[in-house]
């Protein structure tokens, strides 16, 4: 506390004033710097300026009363402490005023230096002490807005409490939302709910969790969740934690471990093929030689054969290698709205036979990518005929969503059919694999290699039974066409 201290008095009795005057004056070692006010309208005005360190506000104020004016200035957000001056003591005045923010609360009857000095010592310490204190709160309330990290509070039964922006956004709810959700309910894995609600509970703290959470139906996001139990200051349990999202980690993992798996896969199929097509050549010249010194009808019949299988292996071969080795790309300009409406009519009849409702929503404005547009649709149609396969009711729908932001193009396109098990969706992408009694396995695998030619990225979700959706992001080409 300086030992300048601006007072503004205000009272509408001069005689007060210059009662309550002398008592600040007969303070020793202080410097009251002392103004006075007697109207109402006029003390809110000075107030606004803010050039004084304590109000000295009399109750009785003409038509209005102390008690209002402080209604008024706290709506103003004022950090400057008021003490109540009154001529009788009144408990229910006493009450109200502290309620409503004033620091402290005198009777004139009883006031003295000394009383007066204390009161405006502790005032004044005591509205500095709460302004660094909403300073430190406004700072930390800012990290918890505006962190990238989710970062939530829950009450003892980890229902929650509070959480910030970054936490909705990664669920893709409202903040309002999860107020009347727990932690644990989040949690895909519910034998880790219980474990988790266990640990917090025994042990106070968990760290560094890797697990996946989910909003209803949202999408899964992988994470990572740390939390801690507290108390705050009636001694109520809560927990506040931080829950940081590794969905893009966990995707470049999936990414490279499929350039990794293809490129091991390309190179044994290199090998093999290599292999295979010496002792092919041989059998042929082999079969060249005999063709010609024997040109008998009944001998015709196996060289034919022969001939017929050995182009068959030829063209696996061919095909194998053109599934394992990056896509050769001719770019041109295209809309992808073009490349849409190109996959569907290809598939309209497989779409027709199963009696199957295609939902198809795209902005009004165009999309413009830089594409092989023969191999881009070819990708999108391996999905496509995916989902119509994987329909198998007399209910199907498949909808694909377009949308943009300033970067990528997004299609998802999504079935509700068999779905895929949580232990096939791994391997979805490898060559040769397939769930198909007739399939080899060279569709999807194709698919990612295309995408990944044109610096793209594939995802897959699915529920066993009720739906699987393919999400495709495809860089935006801006250059107008």
């Amino acid at each position: 506390m300086t030992n300048n201290i601006n007072v503004l008095i205000i009272d509408d009795d001069e005689d007060d004033y210059f009662i309550t005057s002398d008592y600040l004056k007969n303070i020793t070692g202080k410097n009251f710097i002392i103004e006075w006010c007697y109207n109402y309208n006029n003390a809110l005005d000075e107030i606004k300026r803010g050039k004084y360190d304590i109000f000295l506000v009399d109750y009785r104020l003409g038509a209005k009363s102390g008690i209002d004016l402080i209604k008024e200035v706290v709506q103003l957000e004022s950090d400057v402490p008021f003490i109540l001056l009154t001529g009788k003591g009144d408990i229910n005045i006493d009450e109200e005023a502290m309620k409503l923010g004033a620091f402290d609360y005198l009777e004139k009857g009883e006031l003295n230096s000394e009383k007066l000095e204390r009161s405006i010592r502790y005032s004044i310490d005591r509205a500095k002490t709460l302004n660094e204190l909403k300073a430190k709160e406004k700072k930390y309330r800012n990290i918890f807005d505006k962190s990238g990290d989710a970062i939530f509070v829950t009450d003892a039964t980890l229902c929650f409490s509070e959480i910030n922006a970054a936490f909705s956004h990664m669920l893709c709810c409202e903040e309002t939302a999860l107020f009347k959700v727990k932690l644990t309910e989040l949690l895909t894995d519910k034998r880790l709910s219980g474990k988790l609600a266990e640990d917090l509970k025994q042990k106070g703290f968990i760290e560094n969790w890797q697990t996946e959470i989910r909003y209803k139906k949202n999408k899964p996001v992988a994470c990572i969740i740390s939390a801690t139990k507290e108390k705050d200051a009636d001694g109520k349990a809560y927990y506040q934690g931080v829950i940081n999202d590794i969905s893009f980690i966990k995707q470049a993992e999936r990414a490279n471990l499929r350039a990794e798996k293809l490129a091991a896969t390309g190179r044994l199929v290199r090998t093999l093929a290599h292999e295979v097509r010496n002792p092919i050549n041989n059998i042929n010249l082999a079969c060249e030689h005999l063709r010609s010194t024997d040109a008998s009808e009944e001998n015709a019949l196996y060289f034919d054969i022969i001939y017929r299988n050995s182009n068959r292996i030829n063209e696996l071969i061919k095909e194998l290698l053109n599934s394992s080795r990056p896509a050769e790309m001719q770019l041109k300009d295209a809309v992808l709205q073009s490349v849409i409406d190109e996959i569907i009519h290809s598939a309209k009849d497989r779409i027709s036979l199963k009696n199957i409702a295609v939902q198809v929503e795209s902005p009004s404005e165009l999309i413009n990518i830089y594409v092989d547009f023969d191999k881009i649709v070819i990708a999108l149609l391996n999905i496509l005929i995916n989902a119509v396969e994987a329909i198998e009711h007399d209910k199907g729908r498949i909808s694909i969503t377009v949308k943009n932001d300033s970067t990528n193009a997004v299609i998802e396109i999504a079935d509700n059919g068999l779905g895929i098990s949580e232990d096939k969706l791994p391997r979805l992408f490898e060559p040769y694999y397939t769930s198909k009694r007739n399939g080899i396995g060279l569709g999807l695998a194709s698919t990612l290699n295309i995408i990944q030619a044109h610096n793209g990225s594939i995802e897959v979700t699915s529920e066993p039974g009720k739906s699987t959706t393919f999400v495709i992001t495809l860089p935006i080409h801006n250059r107008p066409l």
